[in-house]
């Protein structure tokens, strides 16, 4: 693999080699150092409510059942047989005490505990030649989940997720905790797109630029109450922690005002008013300003954003979607979107969230559209040899020696943390890309290999992988990787 030190020094300047979104070396130093490392979306608790629930995600090419056990542990089994390595879950979702793999027979609780292993005595001489005691479905090296979002790293020794999130999730709150009672999701849709997946994560984060050219046709048809897609500017782009995002300026007003300003009926604003915190609620009433998009890195995006519920009326409906870009290759990206909504909320403001959802986001989206045709565009001249020669400008928002061109805001304007901008610039997708090169420069420790059927390899691999941390207060999650006393058998489905 050639030296990339120089791609990841322009990038570091601003400087974006355009071949970044097309390149198969890159992509496979993403696939080791990015995604080998990082903390992954796979999931949010509302989708697996009962014991026995599961879904089944990726985090590139390996496929995790992320699953509440019986005892309500919400855990993530890596999908494949410890015998011959099938897939032992072929269904996207469901409910299931067991799980067995269709190739023996091999089966196993949903905590990840093998109880059916066919002539075991037979075929294995029993105990003796196959440790059945204690073997388990390889659990993901390092699980956590925050305000009810699942997230998994194939780093055993990854940071814990609320370290890893840092002071973004004061923002996160405001799409995950409109209540006590957190969101619900729906979903997910799914589509694939001919696209690098850096793109998505990067319009997300900060592009407010875009708008006014991307999305002009959205803004002329009067699907939304600012009669000018110029107004992004008047808003700000605020990174902190691992993410960042975009926000509108609102109109005057005090704190209920602006939040049924943007469509929140009196009972969802006064449950905010108790959830949030005195600041959060500050950035809103007082500074002014409604959270919109944002991404954290690597490849997780959310939007927030009220439409026209209807012609000839000023009414809107506010809608949550939260978003994964899955890469499939360096140009070819499985999207994910969920529609996410107030748990507490009145049927009837889910029901028309919901629309106001599909009508601009979602595989059929109005906006959707507008931005997927930019982005096939753009990994698709990436590919070619010219693109090579050329080193996109990324520095909007800074002259010629790093002075910005607006200062960043000050405590006193806004009251979140991070650093926050108003006007145009890429401050947003430097800082995304700045993570982006530390990793790629950064190889990552050599996994421990667990060998199947012998209890002290099994011991030994646990140990390394550390136990799964919690990193809430929702409930109990730590998941005990040691092999339980005593032995369960038989198959069950």
């Amino acid at each position: 693999m050639s030296d990339q030190s120089s791609v990841l020094a322009d990038v570091r300047r601003g400087m974006i080699p355009a071949h970044l979104y097309n390149d198969r070396e890159l992509f496979e130093l993403e696939r080791e150092r990015v995604f080998g490392r990082a903390w992954v979306f796979v999931g949010h608790e509302s989708e697996i409510p009962n014991s026995g629930d599961y879904v089944v995600r990726r985090v590139l090419e390996d496929s995790f059942i992320v699953t509440r056990d019986e005892q309500g542990v919400v855990r993530a089994h890596f999908n494949m047989c410890l015998h011959r390595g099938m897939q032992v879950c072929r269904a996207e979702m469901g409910n299931a005490s067991h799980f067995r793999c269709p190739y023996h027979g091999w089966s196993y609780r949903n905590d990840g505990r093998i109880v059916g292993l066919p002539f075991h005595k037979d075929a294995y001489g029993g105990e003796a030649g196959f440790k059945r005691k204690g073997q388990r479905l390889l659990p993901a090296p390092s699980l956590g989940i925050y305000n009810g979002l699942i997230f998994v790293s194939m780093d055993p020794d990854a940071p814990p997720l609320e370290d890893y999130l840092g002071d973004f999730r004061f923002y996160l709150d405001y799409y995950t905790k409109q209540s006590s009672s957190g969101i619900e999701l729906r979903g997910p849709q799914r589509w694939r797109v001919k696209a690098n997946w850096k793109i998505g994560a990067e319009n997300f984060a900060g592009d407010m630029y875009h708008t006014p050219q991307t999305h002009t046709s959205v803004v002329e048809i009067g699907l939304f109450r600012e009669p000018k897609a110029e107004k992004r500017k008047d808003g700000c782009t605020y990174w902190a922690g691992n993410g960042g995002g975009t926000t509108y300026k609102l109109p005057s007003g005090d704190l209920d005002e602006r939040l049924r300003y943007v469509g929140y009926p009196q009972e969802m604003v006064d449950r905010m008013k108790e959830t949030l915190s005195q600041d959060q609620l500050r950035v809103i009433g007082e500074d002014g300003f409604m959270i919109s998009a944002a991404s954290i890195y690597p490849n997780m995006s959310f939007v927030h954003n009220w439409p026209k519920v209807a012609d000839n009326t000023d009414q809107v409906l506010p809608f949550i979607s939260i978003r994964q870009w899955q890469p499939i290759s360096e140009d070819e990206t499985e999207v994910l979107s969920w529609f996410a909504v107030d748990a507490e909320a009145p049927e009837e403001f889910k029901a028309l969230s919901y629309k106001a959802y599909l009508m601009c986001f979602g595989s059929t989206g109005m906006f959707e559209q507008d931005d997927v045709e930019n982005w096939v565009s753009l990994t698709n001249t990436a590919a070619g040899s010219m693109a090579r020669r050329l080193l996109l400008n990324s520095r909007m928002g800074l002259l010629e020696d790093g002075t910005e061109v607006v200062p960043a805001l000050t405590p006193d304007e806004f009251h979140g943390p991070g650093v926050a901008h108003t006007g145009y610039g890429e401050y947003n997708q430097r800082e995304l890309l700045n993570r982006w090169a530390d990793d790629l420069e950064q190889p990552v420790k050599a996994a421990v290999t667990m060998e199947v059927g012998y209890a002290e390899q099994v011991s030994s691999a646990q140990e390394n992988s550390g136990p799964l941390r919690p990193v809430d207060d929702v409930a109990e999650r730590a998941v005990e990787v040691a092999a339980p006393t005593g032995e369960q058998t038989g198959a069950g489905e």
